[in-house]
């Protein structure tokens, strides 16, 4: 059995939720709770030195980083696929990808919200400000992304899921979550609610993991 540790609130551990879900694959979660700090303890960090969620046990393997934990699932569950098989199209949905895994997400993770409040004495107000920033930066490069590539359909490349879609439909959660205005970005917003309604996105949402309550 593999084991999942997880966060209901973090978008990292609900791409892989997702990707586990997709691939019909069965895990036992391990439930982190990141207020309670769970993820410093003695114990997790001997599990995973990175001292972050999510983090995947498989085959007594650790696998951490959500972007390259999606890939070993592809790799070693190949159906279905999350990437295509062509070079160029593979690039375009890892770059998609990027945008939310490297460029949006890292700039407002809970402790570097947590790090603005303590160091520099942000208020609520001061660092709502700062992720709705950075949240309207990246979704305007995805945005324009998409729309530059001519590769959408009803998803970011045709009609197939990928792990565009993977990283896409948490980072939208967590913009709605702090009420982002994401009015400038309809495609990004019509793809992310057609892949939310999927089965396994939807069973992997945040709402309805055991942790949220």
């Amino acid at each position: 059995m593999r084991t999942l540790y997880t966060f209901f609130r973090s978008s990292t551990s609900y791409r892989l939720r997702i990707a586990l879900a997709l691939k019909g694959l069965d895990w036992e979660p391990r439930f982190i709770s990141l207020p309670r700090m769970d993820h410093r303890t003695a114990d997790y960090m001997a599990l995973n030195p990175q001292g972050l969620v999510p983090a995947l046990v498989d085959d007594g393997q650790v696998f951490a980083q959500s972007l390259a934990v999606l890939e070993y699932l592809d790799e070693t569950h190949p159906e279905p696929p999350l990437l295509p098989t062509d070079p160029a199209g593979r690039a375009y949905v890892r770059g998609l990808a990027q945008i939310i895994g490297c460029d949006i997400h890292p700039l407002n993770n809970v402790r570097v919200l947590k790090y603005l409040k303590a160091r520099w004495q942000l208020s609520d107000d001061d660092t709502n400000e700062w992720y709705r920033h950075w949240i309207e930066e990246g979704f305007r490069s995805f945005e324009a992304t998409l729309r530059a590539g001519c590769r959408h359909g009803r998803y970011c490349l045709g009609d197939t899921i990928t792990i565009a879609e993977i990283c896409l439909v948490p980072q939208v959660a967590n913009a709605r979550r702090f009420d982002c205005d994401l009015s400038a970005f309809p495609l990004s917003v019509e793809i992310a609610g057609a892949a939310a309604a999927l089965p396994a996105f939807a069973e992997a949402h945040p709402s309805l993991q055991p942790d949220a309550f």
